[in-house]
Order: structure tokens, then sequence, then C-alpha cells
């Protein structure tokens, strides 16, 4: 009689725990569809301008969500496909600071050392005491490779593109190599198939970027690469990228220690589009959230980009578009940027 009881109550708890497993996971359901729709209505909105680009959102390793739309070439009428590619803007500087911080790591470059290492004929005092450390941060005060600092060695945030140009002018130096051979090796390295420097072959198969006029027209854009490629002109995908986020965050690229250096929070900007945002090397996140939302956003003329990565949850969204509204407001210009991000930062919680 014992034994027919034990069995009933083993069969009722096996039930109730089908049913409690059931419930959430028609709740996880709910809740996706929920979330997959409040994104879909930001990607769709008739009440802005139209997105024209690809958002991709990857969960630990699974594709959580995924849009293309809109063309890759709006004269000839060729719509974007997931495999096109962007120029990246300003993601671009993470790259460059981990190619900085391996050379760190097999010895060959020392942050906290005066660039005159690197630099033996430069006139200036400043190459006396500047420091790679100060290149990645943006502290350095360099606006004019002929002239002084323009303010005091480490005293503010000022940022600069000219600044990772020296980084990578840095790396030519160490490595006996153009920037162009040290990042083609190095993609091809770590796996990158469609991330690339711009070089003439490479530019033909990067999609056509276009800027909004004051009056309201759309224009091929002719100034994308205006940049210094170190600082925001490679190219690449978002598929790329989400590879990139998982190769950097899970300890693929740099030691842990390293790593540590790279998100550690130096120095604070007043960003035109986030407001107060602190900065490691090439990645950006709110003051202490290292751990919650990290990554970059990125513009170069004709292309407005976003890479970030949720670590809780592994969580990578990766935005890129080839036409750029309503500049020079650029929280216009991110619109679908920002939103995305805060409905995605506000659902992203660990389960």
């Amino acid at each position: 009689m014992n034994f027919k009881k034990s069995l009933y109550c083993l069969w009722i708890y096996i039930f109730i725990s089908l049913i409690f497993f059931s419930c959430q996971k028609v709740e996880k359901k709910q809740f996706e569809d929920s979330y997959i729709s409040a994104i879909d209505s930001l990607i769709e909105s008739t009440t802005v301008k139209p997105f024209n680009g690809v958002v991709l959102m990857v969960k630990d390793g699974k594709q959580i969500y995924s849009k293309t739309q809109g063309f890759a070439n709006r004269e000839k009428k060729i719509p974007l496909t997931p495999e096109n590619q962007f120029v990246i803007g300003s993601i671009s500087k993470q790259i460059t600071a981990v190619m900085i911080l391996q050379e760190y790591e097999k010895g060959s470059i020392n942050l906290n050392e005066p660039i005159r290492t690197y630099f033996p004929n430069v006139k200036q005092k400043w190459a006396d005491s500047v420091t790679v450390h100060h290149l990645l941060t943006h502290t350095h005060g360099i606006r004019n490779l002929n002239e002084p600092l323009a303010f005091p060695l480490g005293s503010k945030f000022e940022y600069s593109q000219l600044g990772f140009k020296l980084l990578a002018n840095i790396l030519e130096n160490v490595k006996k190599q153009s920037f162009e051979e040290i990042s083609t090796t190095f993609f091809k390295t770590i796996g990158l198939k469609h991330t690339a420097y711009p070089s003439i072959e490479n530019k033909k198969m990067i999609t056509a970027g276009y800027t909004e006029t004051e009056s309201g027209n759309i224009i091929y854009e002719e100034n994308t690469f205006q940049n210094y490629v170190a600082a925001g002109s490679f190219i690449s995908t978002a598929q790329d990228l989400v590879k990139w986020n998982t190769l950097l965050h899970n300890g693929k690229l740099l030691k842990n220690e390293t790593f540590k250096l790279m998100t550690k929070q130096y120095e604070t900007r007043k960003h035109p589009i986030f407001g107060s945002i602190e900065y490691g090397y090439g990645l950006t996140f709110q003051k202490n959230e290292q751990d919650i939302q990290i990554g970059a956003l990125g513009f170069a003329p004709g292309f407005v980009s976003s890479n970030f990565y949720f670590p809780q949850t592994k969580t990578s969204l990766i935005i890129l578009e080839n036409t750029a509204y309503k500049l020079p407001n650029f929280k216009k210009t991110f619109y679908h940027h920002t939103e995305l991000l805060k409905t995605v930062k506000n659902n992203n919680q660990p389960n």
C-alpha cells in the first residue's frame, strides 16, 4: 500500500512539474514574441526616416533576431543582404586596440613608455612624454604632428582620430609591415573572412553609402573614407562582428589580465548621443557597466553603425546602416540604434 501511495505521489509530482515547465516555456515564448515584435516595430516605424540596413542579434550562439531592409544600391535598386559589407566607423578603434594589446602581450610594445621609442625622428618634445596609453585613451593632446600639445598631457579627454593613426604607425614600426598587411593577416588569423582593410580591391565589395542633404535629398556619399583606417574605416559584416564579439569577450584574442586593461574605466566623455560615457581602450560603456553593456557606435560619411555586447547573457547586437539621415544631429542620425539598444538592454537580463 505504501509503495502504491509513493508511486501515486511520484506521478503527481511529475505531472505538476510538467505543467509548471510547460507554463514557463509558454511564458518565455510569449515574452520573446513580444520582444521581437517591439524590435520589428522600431525598424518598420513610419514616424521616422526609413531604416536602411541590417540588424542582427545573437545570444550565446543562437540567432535571436535578424532583419535586412532597404537597398545596397539605391540607384540600381539592389536590395541589401545579410552578407553586405559596411564601413564600421569608430568600431574600428577596438580592433586597432586589440592589435596593439597583442603586441603588448608579446613584449613588443610598452603601454607606458614614451612614443619617442617608436618615432625617433619626431621633432616635437611631446614624443618624450606621450605614451601608447595616452593615445588609446584620447588624453594625449596631439592635434597636429608639427605643433606642441593642445593641453597638458593627461589633463582631459579629447576624442582623436589622429591618435589611432599614430597607433597604426607604431604597429608598422614594430612589425616592419604596412598597416594594411598587418590588419589583413590579423583578420585571416582570427577567421574574420569578411572584415578587411579598405584597399582598392576590397572597396568593390562594400555597399554604397548615402547621406541626406539639408533639403532632404538622399545622395551617394563620395567622402566615406576621410577617416584614418585604424580609427574609423575598416569594413565588415554583421555576422563577422558577432564573431568578433565572441572572440573578444571569451578570451580568444587577449589574456584575461589584458582584457581587463582594455575594459577598465579610464576617462569620461560628454558624448553627443549618450551623454556621459566611460572609455576603455576602444570600448565604451556607461559608468560601471562593463558587465552590462559594452561596445561602440561608429560613423563614417554614409554609414552609421553599432556594435554592443551584453556579457551577462553573451548577447551581441549589431546594427549597420548605409544611409545617414538628419546630419549633423547625431541623436536623430542614430535614432534606430539608440532605441534598439534601450529595448535590448531593458529586456536582456540574465535568466
